[in-house]
């Protein structure tokens, strides 16, 4: 069993116009309703794998309602608990004409000590039988910045490895804990090293706690810092579509990896596989199978030669 832990659950909506236009009145062609957060959306590729995947976290008041509804939907077990706030909502609003993608995102229930307590209880207990764990988004308010890093605590008391996919000062104590895998973007990269160099803020961040450190550069694949190696993942070629969500199912293709203990290259085609496959879906948490199979065996992963490393 994997399981997914996201303590900032959302309901996501997608709205499709003709073109986004600033001050402008807009006629919604489609609407696409939800469960979200990064980990449901990690759960819900993971489930679409064939994982047996357990979601943890926040759901509450008539939109977290409405979340668990449509999670109930999918093949994830829902172990979500239950909060006196209501569950955020993000909207999506696609631009049919350019493909562009504008994202607004609620900031969340302020979270209780209380429930954050009853979280680290539930969350102890689902470790036992489980292959891998992620903990991944933003904190809520009320949920201190060093959540993560007791929970990363928590699952390697357990021996369970544990990928960590956040930002910010949530990221700088969480990579102290020592999580075997942390996915940041190149801002977030930047954010916690302060260099904008990709394979300097690689190396910098692996030396902060992480066993290893995935990088996401976009369009151009992934940039790995591991144990057994340096890699670069980049796909045949640059996808057009709605990015929202690519990288959380990269995270997904990565920590099925890590519950299966497969070979680095393996992990790395797989995420990128995944995550252009994404760009090609209407909606976060969801994958174009067809460009999946059709990306794996298209996917280059290469060492990075000694020369070039910092």
């Amino acid at each position: 069993m994997i399981l997914t832990v996201t303590l900032n659950t959302a309901l996501d909506l997608t709205y499709r116009v003709p073109a986004l236009v600033p001050h402008a009145s807009h006629r919604v062609t489609q609407v696409i309703e939800r469960p979200g957060g990064k980990g449901l959306n990690v759960a819900r590729v993971l489930a679409a794998l064939g994982y047996e995947t357990v979601a943890t976290g926040f759901a509450g008041g008539a939109t977290g309602a409405v979340l668990r509804d449509r999670l109930a939907a999918t093949p994830v077990q829902d172990e979500l608990l239950e909060t006196a706030g209501p569950t955020r909502r993000t909207v999506a609003v696609v631009d049919a004409a350019t493909g562009d993608t504008t994202q607004l995102n609620e900031p969340g229930p302020a979270v209780t000590a209380a429930e954050w307590t009853v979280l680290r209880a539930r969350f102890t207990a689902l470790l036992d039988g489980a292959t891998a764990v992620a903990l991944c988004g933003s904190l809520p308010p009320g949920i201190h910045v060093g959540a993560y890093a007791e929970l990363v605590r928590l699952a390697r008391a357990a021996a369970v490895p544990v990928l960590l996919d956040t930002s910010g000062e949530p990221l700088r104590r969480g990579i102290a804990a020592r999580p075997d895998l942390v996915k940041p973007n190149a801002d977030e990269l930047a954010q916690l090293t302060g260099s904008r160099d990709p394979l300097r803020a690689t190396h910098d961040a692996r030396g902060r706690g992480a066993r290893a450190v995935v990088s996401s550069l976009g369009p151009e694949g992934l940039l790995a810092a591991t144990p057994e190696g340096l890699w670069r993942a980049t796909p045949p070629t640059a996808m057009k579509g709605n990015p929202t969500g690519a990288g959380d199912s990269a995270v997904a293709g990565l920590l099925s990896g890590l519950a299966d203990d497969t070979p680095w290259p393996v992990r790395l085609t797989r995420a990128v596989a995944l995550s252009a496959a994404t760009v090609l879906s209407p909606v976060a948490g969801e994958f174009d199978r067809t460009a999946y199979e059709e990306l794996l065996p298209r996917v280059r992963v290469t060492e990075v030669p000694v020369r070039d490393r910092v």
